[in-house]
C-alpha cells in the first residue's frame, strides 16, 4: 500500500529542523480521507498535522528525534481503513497515530490500535462511542483519545440553540453512513431530554443531490427547522432543493456545515446556516492568528476548506508529542499513561489543554470549548447572539 503524499511540502516540513544522522525518527501514522467527498476535512486535518510536525521538528523534535508522518488515504472507506490500521500496527510501521475523519472508518480501524497497544488521538471523527469502546472497567487500558467534539456533546449544543430560538416542529435529515446514523440516534435522545421529538425523520445517501421528496414531506408535516447530519456535498443538496421548492426553512446541523464543499455548492442558499464549531478561521488570539497565517502561507490559500479539521489535527499532534516527551519513550503503554495525566499545559489552537484527559475521560473537548458558527457571505463567522447553555449539557456529556 503506497504512502499518500500531498505535495512537496510534506517531505520538506516533516524532516526539517534536525541534523542528518540524528536519532531514529518517531513515526506517526496519519489516516484520513484525502480524496472523495470527505477530502476537505481530511486534507485540512493533514495540513494542520504537518504544520505541527514542522514546528516541533524545527524546535528540536521530541526526545531529540524528528517526527515523520506515515500517511494513508482511507478514501472514507471502512474496509480500507481497517486494512490500513492492520498494516500500520501489525507491521510495526508507526509508534503512535493521529487522524481519522469518518466515524465508520474509525470504528473499523481503532480495534487494531487497541490490540497493538498503540495510542491514537482522533482528530476529527465525532462518533460518541469511539473513546468508550475500550474504556474501563471492561478494559484495563484504553488507547483511544479524542480532540474533536463528540456527537453527544455536539447534539447538546444543537438542541440548545433550537430551544433558544423556540423551534418546536423539527425535521431531521441524516445520511445513511455510520456518522449520520450515530448523529440521528444522539440527536433524537438529546431532543427527548428536552421534551421534543422530530415530526419528520428523513434519510439520504452519499451522492444524492436532489432532496425534493424528503423536503416536501418535511414541509407537509409543518417543520419549522431542519437539523442535519451529513457531509458537505449532500448537505448542499438539501440547501439547494430547499430553495428550489421555495421553502427556506432554517438549517442547523453538525459542524460539517462549515465545509467548503457545502458553502461553495450551496452558495446563497447556505446563508444563515448555523453549526457548532471548535474553531472558526478568525484570528481572535495571537496563537490562532499565527496558525491561520502559517496555514495560508504554507498551502497558498486564503480560506481553510475545513477550519476545525485543521485546528484539531494541529492540536492532536502537539498533545501526542507532549505525552511522548513526558513518557521519555515511544512505548505505547507509557505514552497512554502520559496522555491520561499530562503534567504540563499544551497551548493549542482550539484551546489551552490543562489535563485534557484522565483514565475515565478521553475527550479533550468540553461544552465550554464549543461555539456557534454561521455562514455569512461565503464564510463561517462566529454567531454573536447569546445562546444560554442548558444546565444538564455538561452532565450529559460526562456520562
Amino acid at each position: 500500500m503506497k504512502w499518500t503524499v500531498l505535495g512537496a511540502v510534506v517531505s520538506a516540513i516533516v524532516l526539517a529542523g534536525l541534523p542528518a544522522g540524528a536519532a531514529e525518527p518517531i513515526r506517526i501514522g496519519v489516516d484520513g480521507p484525502f480524496t472523495g467527498g470527505s477530502a476537505p476535512m481530511g486534507i485540512d486535518m493533514l495540513h494542520g498535522i504537518e504544520l505541527a510536525a514542522s514546528e516541533i521538528n524545527k524546535a528540536g523534535g521530541v526526545l531529540g528525534r524528528r517526527l515523520v508522518l506515515v500517511e494513508r488515504d482511507d478514501q472514507a472507506n471502512n474496509d480500507r481503513g481497517a486494512r490500513i490500521a492492520k498494516e500500520l500496527t501489525e507491521r510495526h510501521l508507526i509508534d503512535a497515530a493521529v487522524g481519522y475523519v469518518n466515524t465508520g472508518v474509525a470504528l473499523a480501524a481503532i480495534p487494531y490500535y487497541e490490540q497493538a497497544r498503540i495510542p491514537v488521538v482522533l482528530s476529527v471523527t465525532t462518533g460518541s462511542q469511539l473513546t468508550r469502546l475500550f474504556a474501563p472497567p471492561e478494559y484495563a487500558e484504553n488507547y483511544i483519545f479524542r480532540v474533536s467534539c463528540s456527537t453527544a456533546l455536539e447534539v447538546q449544543k444543537i438542541v440548545e440553540i433550537v430551544k433558544a430560538r423556540g423551534y418546536r416542529k423539527i425535521s431531521i435529515f441524516t445520511d445513511t453512513t455510520a456518522y449520520g446514523q450515530v448523529g440521528r440516534h444522539d440527536l433524537i435522545k438529546a431532543l427527548a431530554a428536552q421534551g421534543l421529538a422530530p415530526i419528520s425523520n428523513e434519510k439520504f445517501n452519499i451522492g444524492d443531490t436532489d432532496m425534493t421528496p424528503q423536503l416536501k414531506r418535511a414541509h407537509a408535516a409543518g417543520a419549522d427547522v431542519i437539523l442535519t447530519y451529513g457531509i458537505g456535498p449532500e448537505l448542499a443538496g438539501i440547501a439547494n432543493s430547499r430553495a428550489k421548492i421555495g421553502w427556506m426553512v432554517p438549517m442547523i446541523g453538525s459542524w460539517t456545515l462549515s465545509m467548503s464543499n457545502f458553502i461553495d455548492r450551496a452558495g446563497a442558499n447556505g446563508e444563515g446556516t448555523i453549526m457548532p464549531q471548535t474553531f472558526i478561521g478568525q484570528g481572535n488570539t495571537p496563537k490562532r492568528a499565527a496558525f491561520i497565517e502559517a496555514f495560508h502561507a504554507a498551502y497558498k490559500v486564503t480560506r481553510m476548506a475545513s477550519p476545525p479539521s485543521a485546528a484539531q489535527g494541529y492540536d492532536s499532534l502537539y498533545l501526542l508529542a507532549a505525552a511522548i516527551q513526558q513518557a521519555g519513550s515511544v512505548n505505547g503503554p507509557k505514552v497512554r499513561a502520559a496522555l491520561d495525566d499530562l503534567h504540563h499545559k499544551v497551548e493549542g489552537v482550539v484551546k489551552v489543554y490543562d489535563h485534557p484527559f484522565s483514565p475515565a475521560n478521553h475527550e479533550a473537548i468540553s461544552a465550554a470549548d464549543v461555539v456557534y458558527g454561521v455562514i455569512r457571505n461565503g464564510r463561517v463567522v462566529r454567531l454573536t447572539t447569546d445562546v444560554p447553555a442548558m444546565p444538564e449539557t455538561q452532565a450529559a456529556v460526562a456520562k
